[in-house]
């Protein structure tokens, strides 16, 4: 078992099959992602890879989080997440992992905050049909109806799907086709939209209900000491 990546979601474009075909896609940039610490079952009763993601200023670290990245060797990240690994999959601290770490054609588990919408009704929330548009129904046409039943029980069951706060939640959408990996930009390319706001963190895993492929990098994709260069003059000439 190997270790999962956090990326950022860019938002959303479209690329073309050889056919011309077109296949929307969710664009993950890959920032800064490094190993930071490891679990090992001797010490921690778990095997786990600690990675770091985006960056921060060393003035807004607290001081026992700047003594846990210096003793990783690692300038301070934006966030932490653990990953379960096996004995074998566990990362070096200060190793960063790359787009490459997928490859084109597999499948993956995006798991992210979803937009949050507020207080939302039954029909935006649930799928609701409401009630009738005209003959007698008057001011409720979107309203739930009926919540509960006669006289025997006499009450609302627990769990009954009814209005109340929709999103900013945590949703994982399972078996995305990674359609294209961008290892010079550090991007992934992933079939269908994934939860989260454009700029939120998104944690991608090899997906659990399809086989992995053969070919797959391990313990993982590294990112070569050249391709960074590389990355930052690519991303400045956009800007540009």
């Amino acid at each position: 078992m190997r270790t999962g990546l956090v990326a950022k979601k860019l938002g959303m474009t479209r690329v073309f099959s050889a056919d011309g075909t077109h296949i929307p896609v969710t664009v993950l940039q890959v920032d800064n992602c490094r190993a930071v610490a490891a679990r090992t079952e001797e010490k921690d009763g778990y095997t786990a890879v600690q990675l770091g993601y985006g960056k921060s200023k060393t003035k807004n670290v607290t001081k026992p989080m700047r003594g846990h990245f210096a003793k990783g060797k690692v300038e301070p990240t934006a966030g932490l997440m653990e990953f379960r690994v096996s004995a074998d999959g566990l990362l070096e601290p200060g190793v960063e992992l790359s787009a490459a770490h997928f490859v084109k054609g597999q499948f993956v588990d995006v798991t992210g905050t979803s937009i949050g919408k507020g207080y939302a009704g039954g029909m935006k929330r649930w799928g609701f049909g409401g009630l009738r548009a005209t003959h007698g129904v008057s001011v409720s046409h979107r309203s739930l109806g009926s919540t509960g039943q006669r006289q025997d029980p006499g009450k609302v069951f627990a769990g009954k799907k009814m209005p109340g706060h929709l999103g900013a939640r945590k949703v994982t959408t399972q078996s995305l086709e990674v359609v294209g990996i961008d290892e010079d930009r550090n991007l992934i390319l992933v079939r269908g939209a994934v939860p989260g706001n454009k700029g939120g963190w998104v944690v991608v895993n090899d997906a659990s209900k399809r086989p992995a492929p053969k070919d797959l990098p391990f313990p993982a994709g590294l990112r070569s000491a050249e391709a960074a260069p590389a990355a930052e003059a690519a991303a400045d000439e956009s800007k540009g």
